[in-house]
């Protein structure tokens, strides 16, 4: 499995081998030793599953300390473009983002440290998105930043507007974020 680490500290991408023939394809999805080895290591409690439509946009969300989520994410079906917004208030790289396409049939995994936003965008109909999380769900812990905040200047690559929930629709922007992290 190829490790790629991206620019914000912490933000690694895991690009499998992939084993095709007649039969089909596998691939191995997940590795302790390997994470641990990437500095990735989490004791991952929560595994979670959504479908979305192309051009659902999911996000940008998070949970504050003490529930503060590390999240190894994957698609299983079709294809994302996934963001991670890196809110450690010492971390040279704050308020920076980073974009990275998913797909099922790369079979590529991100993982996101807590300490970061997070959210996607599906690409293609039926889009399968999985994700281990390193703490359970709190929603008294819950948080999240408005996905197209100028501050943050995310380009989605979409001219058309995507299907968002009015919870995340109504999510504060970057200016009035201050950060637990």
């Amino acid at each position: 499995m190829e490790v790629k680490q991206h620019a914000l500290a912490g933000l690694i991408e895991f690009v499998p081998r992939l084993f095709a023939d007649d039969r089909g394809v596998f691939f191995e999805t997940f590795s302790a030793r390997l994470m641990a080895q990437a500095e990735a290591g989490a004791e991952w409690v929560q595994d979670n599953q959504s479908t979305s439509k192309k051009g659902v946009l999911r996000g940008l969300h998070f949970q504050r300390p003490p529930h503060a989520q590390a999240k190894l994410v994957r698609v299983g079906q079709g294809r994302v473009l996934d963001v991670a917004v890196d809110l450690r208030l010492a971390s040279p790289t704050y308020g920076q983002h980073q974009l990275v396409e998913l797909s099922a049939a790369r079979g590529n995994l991100l993982y996101v440290p807590a300490g970061f936003a997070h959210g996607f965008l599906a690409l293609e109909e039926d889009t399968v998105f999985l994700y281990k999380c390193s703490d359970y769900y709190a929603p008294a812990a819950e948080g999240g930043l408005r996905w197209n905040d100028p501050d943050l200047s995310i380009n989605w690559g979409t001219e058309v507007a995507p299907l968002v929930s009015d919870k995340d629709d109504e999510l504060p922007g970057f200016k009035d974020f201050v950060s637990p992290f």
